[in-house]
Order: C-alpha cells, then sequence, then structure tokens
C-alpha cells in the first residue's frame, strides 16, 4: 500500500473539490434542507406547561424571528450544507458566517467499535436487569484512491478534511474552531488544519491531561488529548481564563498562606488564588464513573469543566456555538447554561436519544430535534454519485432481500421483485419516499393486479410516516398475513461504499426452496404502539399507554445471545422497551410539539428508573388531535394520532 506521506496531496486535493462541489450546489433548488420532527419543550413532570404557543413564530417566520436551539440527527457533512444554505420555506436563515465557535471530538481512528448498555428489566422484581449491548458508531476507516482501496489513517484523513472546509465557512470572522484530537491524529489532522485555516491563524494546542485509567508498559502513560485552536481570522475572541490554586492544607492547618497575597474565598470558606490559564490544564480531570448529575453512559463523554473554560475563552455572551460530532451532548449542555445558542448533530441515533433526554433533563430552552430531508438520496448521491439513479438502489436492495427483479419493460422503475417459488411479490419503495396509506395502497394494488396478482406482498420501506404502525394494524391484509411491512436497515447505504462491499454481501444471500431468505442484511419488522382510549374530564384528557409491539428482536442489531434476551423482554414487558415517549394535547396535523416528556432513568414521576411512567393527564388543546410520539431503547419511532371531541 502506497505510503501516508504520497497520498496525502491527493487527500487535499479530492478533498478540496468535494468542498467545493458542495458549496458550488448551495443554491440548487434540490439543496439539502433540514426537516423538523420535534419542537421541544422541556418538561419532564406532570405539571404541564402553557400549550399552544405559535408554530410559525418557532419555525423563525416571526417578522423579527427569534433564536431557536437545534439538536439534528444525520451525518454532519449534509447538516453542515443544509445549515450553510438555509431553508427560505421555514424562513431558516444560512448559518453562513454566523457561527463564532465551533468544537469537535471526532473520533480518533481507535480501530475501535463504540457500544452504549441498554439496561432492561429481569424477569421479576428481584432479579438484576437484563443488559444489552447497542452499536453507537465504528471508528475505523476506508476508502478509495485511484482504484484502490486505502484503510487507517488515509481514509480518517479524507473523511473529515472537506467536513473542515465546511466548518471554516460556518465560521464568522471572529469565529473559532477547536479540534480535540489524541496521539493517534493529532499531527496528521494539524496538518490539514494548517492548509485550510492558515498557518498564521493558529491560535494553540492545549494539552488536557489527566492521571485515570491503565498505565503504559512499554511506554509512558499516554494521559493527554491535544485541542488544536484555530481562529478564522486573527480578529478572533480570546477572553483570559484563570483557574484555582488552593492554599495547601495539613492536618486541618492551612500551610503557605501569604497575607500580602490577595486570596478568594470559596463557597467551603477556603482560600485560593486565580491563576491565568496557560496551554497545559492538568486541574480538569474526566467524568466520573460514579457521578450521578454528569455521566451519560456515552464512552468518550467529555467532562463539563473541560468545556466550560473553551466555551469562555472563545465565545461570548449569545454567541452560537455548533458541535458536529455532538456524541452526549456536552457542548451544548455547557452552551445551555452559559447563555450561548447551540447546534449539535450526531450521525448515531444513540447520541441523539442521550442527548435529547439530557437537555430535557436539564430543563433547557425549547429546542428544534431535526433531521436530513431525502437522508437516503443525498447519501446515495455521495456515495455513489449524481449518475446512480434510485432505480439502480431499488434493483440492490431486491437483491440483497433476495427478490428476483422482473424485466425492464415490465418494472421500468425496479421496484418490483418476486421470491423465488412463491407467489409472493416484493415492493421496494425509493428513499425519496415516506410511507404512509397511500404507499400501502398501491402496494396492495400492485399485489392484485400485476402480472395476474399474487398471494403475498412485502412492502420494503427507508422511511414511514411515524403513524404507520398503528394505521397497519388496522388492515385485514396486514393481520391476516398477506401484507408484511419490513425497514431498509438506516445504515444500508454506508455497507455498500464500493462495489467490493455489495459484491461481498451479496453473495452472502440464498433463498431456500421453500422461499426462506437468508441475508446478512437486517430488514427489520415494523414497530409500532397502542394507547388506551384516552379519558376527557373538565378540559384534562388522560393518556395511558397500552402495547409497544415488535415482533421479533430477530431483525435487530443484536447478537445470539442478546436477541434471546430481547425476545423474553418482548414477552413479558413489552413497554419495557419505551425510551422515550412525548405528547403533543394540541396538535395541528403537520407539526408535532411535545410539551410533555417521559424517558427512562427520569425519577421526576416515578422512583423507577428502567420504565417510563404509562399514564399522564394534560391540560386539552383546540385543534381536535392529540398526537403520542415513543422512541424505543433501539431509536424506533411510533406515533399515534388521537381525535377528540372539544365539547
Amino acid at each position: 500500500m502506497s505510503n501516508l506521506i504520497s497520498l496525502l496531496p491527493k487527500v487535499v486535493s479530492e478533498g478540496r473539490k468535494e468542498a467545493n462541489r458542495i458549496l458550488d450546489g448551495l443554491s440548487n433548488a434540490s439543496r439539502i434542507s433540514l426537516q423538523t420532527n420535534e419542537l421541544v419543550r422541556p418538561n419532564k413532570n406532570r405539571k404541564q406547561r402553557e400549550i399552544g404557543s405559535n408554530v410559525m413564530s418557532a419555525l423563525g417566520m416571526a417578522a423579527e424571528p427569534s433564536w431557536t436551539n437545534r439538536l439534528v440527527y444525520g451525518d454532519n457533512l449534509l447538516v453542515m450544507q443544509a445549515l450553510l444554505a438555509g431553508d427560505p420555506s421555514t424562513g431558516l436563515p444560512s448559518m453562513r458566517g454566523k457561527i463564532d465557535l465551533i468544537y469537535i471530538d471526532p473520533p480518533y481512528d481507535s480501530k475501535a467499535d463504540y457500544r452504549t448498555k441498554i439496561e432492561l428489566p429481569g424477569a421479576n422484581i428481584d432479579s438484576k436487569p437484563t443488559v444489552l449491548e447497542q452499536f453507537a458508531y465504528a471508528d475505523t476507516w476506508s476508502t478509495i484512491i485511484d482504484g484502490e482501496e486505502i484503510r487507517g489513517t488515509i481514509a480518517y484523513l479524507k473523511y473529515i478534511y472537506p467536513r473542515l472546509v465546511l466548518m471554516k465557512e460556518l465560521l464568522s470572522e471572529k469565529g473559532n474552531i477547536c479540534v480535540h484530537l489524541d496521539y493517534r491524529m493529532g499531527s496528521y489532522v494539524k496538518i490539514l488544519l494548517d492548509d485550510i485555516f492558515g498557518k498564521e491563524n493558529f491560535v494553540n494546542d492545549i494539552a488536557w491531561c489527566y492521571t485515570s485509567g491503565g498505565l503504559g508498559k512499554r511506554s509512558f502513560g499516554r494521559k493527554h488529548d491535544t485541542i488544536y485552536v484555530y481562529g478564522k481570522t486573527q480578529n478572533y475572541i480570546f477572553n483570559e481564563q484563570y483557574y484555582r490554586r488552593y492554599v495547601l492544607i495539613q492536618n486541618g492547618v492551612e500551610v503557605g498562606f501569604d497575607p500580602r497575597i490577595q486570596y478568594f474565598t470559596d463557597e467551603n470558606g477556603r482560600h485560593y488564588r486565580k491563576n491565568l490559564a496557560v496551554d497545559w490544564w492538568s486541574d480538569i480531570g474526566i467524568v466520573s464513573p460514579n457521578s450521578n448529575t454528569e455521566k451519560t453512559g456515552y464512552a468518550t463523554q467529555k467532562p463539563e469543566k473541560l468545556l466550560e473554560r473553551i466555551l469562555e475563552a472563545f465565545s461570548d455572551n449569545n454567541s452560537i456555538v455548533a458541535d458536529f460530532f455532538g456524541g452526549s451532548g456536552t457542548t451544548a449542555a455547557v452552551a445551555e447554561k452559559l447563555e450561548r445558542k447551540w447546534i449539535t448533530s450526531d450521525i448515531g441515533k444513540p447520541a441523539t436519544m442521550i442527548m435529547r433526554k439530557r437537555f430535557i433533563d436539564n430543563d433547557a430552552k425549547e429546542f428544534f430535534y431535526q433531521s436530513i430531508g431525502d437522508y437516503q438520496r443525498e447519501q446515495m448521491n455521495t456515495n455513489f454519485g449524481s449518475k446512480f439513479r434510485i432505480r439502480d438502489l431499488n434493483k440492490i436492495v431486491l437483491d440483497l432481500y433476495g427478490a428476483m427483479p422482473f424485466r425492464d419493460e415490465e418494472n421500468p422503475s425496479h421496484n418490483l421483485g418476486r421470491i423465488k417459488n412463491t407467489k409472493k411479490l416484493i415492493y421496494v419503495v425509493s428513499p425519496s419516499e415516506i410511507v404512509s396509506p397511500n404507499t400501502i395502497s398501491r402496494a396492495l394494488d400492485e399485489m392484485n393486479s400485476f402480472q395476474g396478482g399474487w398471494n403475498k406482498v412485502t412492502v420494503l420501506g427507508w422511511n414511514f410516516r411515524s403513524e404507520i404502525g398503528s394505521y397497519l394494524n388496522t388492515l385485514p391484509p396486514y393481520k391476516n398475513g398477506t401484507l408484511t411491512v419490513e425497514v431498509i436497515p438506516a445504515d444500508l447505504l454506508d455497507q455498500l461504499k464500493s462495489k467490493a462491499s455489495f459484491k461481498k454481501l451479496s453473495s452472502q444471500v440464498a433463498v431456500d426452496p421453500d422461499g426462506a431468505i437468508k441475508t446478512p442484511i437486517r430488514f427489520s419488522s415494523l414497530q409500532y404502539l397502542t394507547v388506551k382510549d384516552p379519558i376527557i374530564k373538565d378540559r384534562q384528557i388522560t393518556i395511558e399507554l397500552d402495547n409497544y409491539v415488535i415482533l421479533s428482536a430477530d431483525a435487530l442489531p443484536l447478537d445470539a445471545k442478546n436477541k434471546e434476551k430481547m425476545n423474553e423482554v418482548i414477552a413479558r414487558d413489552p413497554l419495557a422497551l419505551i425510551e422515550y415517549w412525548s405528547v403533543d394535547p394540541n396538535f395541528d396535523g403537520n407539526f408535532f410539539q411535545s410539551t410533555w416528556q417521559d424517558y427512562r432513568n427520569n425519577t421526576e414521576n416515578d422512583d423507577d428508573p428502567l420504565h417510563v411512567i404509562n399514564k399522564v393527564t394534560l391540560p386539552l388543546g383546540d385543534t381536535g388531535y392529540v398526537a403520542v410520539r415513543a422512541v424505543d431503547v433501539f431509536g424506533f419511532e411510533s406515533e399515534v394520532i388521537i381525535e377528540v371531541s372539544n365539547e
């Protein structure tokens, strides 16, 4: 394999081309946009806040739009494109040149998979919790350069370069970027930062030192990370920072106290001096595993004190701060505390779930929960180029499902296939379409009419209306098994980044003589939520969860042992799988405003950290509709819309 130094110019050249292509396309009619899934008004207890705030104002459509913080789920390359482009349809302006500080703590090419633990209730009240592990993200990298598959450092640098270019475009003229890395990638990424931001705009390389963890047997223990700081210009924000140096106490007596020196007194009466902080930070430890207030369970979480110093130094009150590798949400949580505005994003569903709960726990101001509009199509274009068509992707999905496509003249969209030796039709939905009742009707029509009709039809979809599960549960063809609906895994396009990866996956697909399908791709069954009939009295509505349906753990991203545990939970306690649920008691039929929430580990409403509460009573709104949304421990979402009488 070619060495790193010889390939570095290629990385820079291709990274610039990709960034320029993105920037040139920001004004296109088909530019990427953010879709708002939820306006979250943190309210985790039974006391309902005022209902009915103006939705259009929250979306920025008022005459003088106010800022609303944003949590975005999706690939940060697409997130930043959407932020740079802006969205005139909702009045959200371009963020180009608007952000004063970007802090990122990207992966370090550690060659490891990171996971988050899920605790579910045990079989009975006395048994220990069932612990599952959920994949969070993979810190391994590969790419194709000049037809050769390259792994490791070069692949990582090719990934990060265009993202750093877009971050520069988002920074204000007085803005800073802080890039947090360790020994694996720091020196290499600094070369890219010099190229993108200019060596003359280098500000600091801050050593954050800590002492926890194991010690090296063949080297000195690697006990510091490096934070590289660059200004967009030389007119960057910088506010001097101080740290406390306490007077030493021995046997309860202060040693070395000098009355000629100015001391300050902390909340415990101890004396300390204010020392000007330098670029060597050894006074901030990692997040304690025993912390009850800060620990989120996210593997790479950074301490709030570290981010407090960074934000206080390199941003001002009311600055906009962004973190595009949001992780556990520390940057946004600290920005909220320090009265900064914030944007944070992450490509991992576990991360976005952790962040949303953390912000609600912290009683944050209202914020948008957003995602990339038409995400799979954009990701497809990024991976395969603009000449790759939806019909090509449909054919790939059919192949990986084990279905045989029909002839082009019968099936020009390549969205229909059949399972060998059966009368089962497979209907693939475009990634540009959100599966709705109309989609299901078309699939049933194809089952009844295409080539004289079929006995069964399976719909494979990427994106679903959140209430589709409860709708399907009312359809006789779904109840009797004539119609099945399965979810195409969200990470499928990540698994198809090269022809070699597709060839490897498709070689593992097989269909048995009886039509049973064997595939390495996890097409999951569609889950849905049910609620009991609401009780309405004195303009109050009581909503109670009834059941949460996941047909089987077989399609979930779990190993055999964890699947067995999961199937036990599904059988005995399905509502234990609800990670988070929220209610909009004044649903307008379009925009979901979460005005009440509960989630596992929230003990404001009860003392059971492994279950959400099942019932809530809230003031009834005026629209005639109530929307209930739930997210399970794997990030799958469901919705139930209830029509209510206002009389």
